[in-house]
């Protein structure tokens, strides 16, 4: 639930949700029950908000930002979700322990993994409490070949890396092969948006979700497929 600020914003969050989150759902049969869920760099708990509204039984959101945990509380208030349901956490990925929560059927790992610079060690943390699906919606490079493209950020910018002002860009190829060090299964998903409005960075191919799986069969999973050239 990042801040909206206009029909920019808010077409991007519904488009996204059809693009890889919609599909999620019914590929687990239609509903999120049963599941936990953690969402790395919630920020204000779209994405939160939208798997207790799935079904999940519990998320857990964790974001660098205090400000984000703070909106998330209390959108998740406003909604009167019990606290039994949820939890948000102020803290970097990289030192929280992820296994004191917990298993989680599916993590989200949605518009945060090109602020980072370590996704090997976090792929790894992911790994130790993931016992089925990982979801990634990342920006990546259009470079040839298994990648890493070096960009600065500037981490005054609330919606940049909390700490890295050095974060990486993978290519399509590199996050296939990163998470594939780890156990999973992967596909990258085509974008079919309804509007492109506030969403460019998908039509231009610069922006792309990758579904990764331990357990499930991907050749039932119900989005559009596409592969790298």
């Amino acid at each position: 639930m990042t801040p909206i600020f206009n029909e920019l914003f808010i077409n991007r969050h519904e488009q996204r949700k059809k693009y890889f989150f919609d599909p999620i759902v019914s590929w687990f049969g239609g509903s999120l029950k049963g599941k936990r869920v953690l969402d790395l760099g919630c920020n204000a708990g779209f994405w939160s908000l939208s798997a207790y509204q799935a079904g999940c039984d519990y998320v857990l959101g964790i974001d660098g930002r205090e400000m984000h945990i703070d909106q998330a509380n209390f959108v998740f208030n406003v909604y009167n979700i019990p606290t039994t349901h949820y939890q948000f956490v102020h803290a970097n990925i990289f030192d929280i322990d992820f296994t004191k929560f917990g298993m989680f059927d599916i993590v989200l790992c949605l518009g945060l993994f090109y602020h980072i610079n370590r996704p090997i060690e976090l792929l790894k943390k992911i790994s130790d409490i993931n016992s089925d699906v990982l979801v990634i919606d990342t920006v990546i490079s259009k470079m040839k070949g298994p990648f890493l493209k070096l960009i600065h950020e500037d981490i005054d910018e609330p919606r940049m890396s909390v700490d890295y002002t050095l974060v990486i860009h993978p290519t399509a190829e590199a996050v296939f092969d990163l998470v594939k060090l780890f156990g999973y299964h992967t596909i990258m998903i085509k974008p079919d948006f309804d509007s492109y409005i506030g969403a460019s960075d998908f039509k231009d191919g610069n922006r792309r979700a990758f579904i990764s799986t331990k357990t499930k069969d991907l050749t039932t999973f119900p989005g559009a497929l596409e592969t790298i050239d």
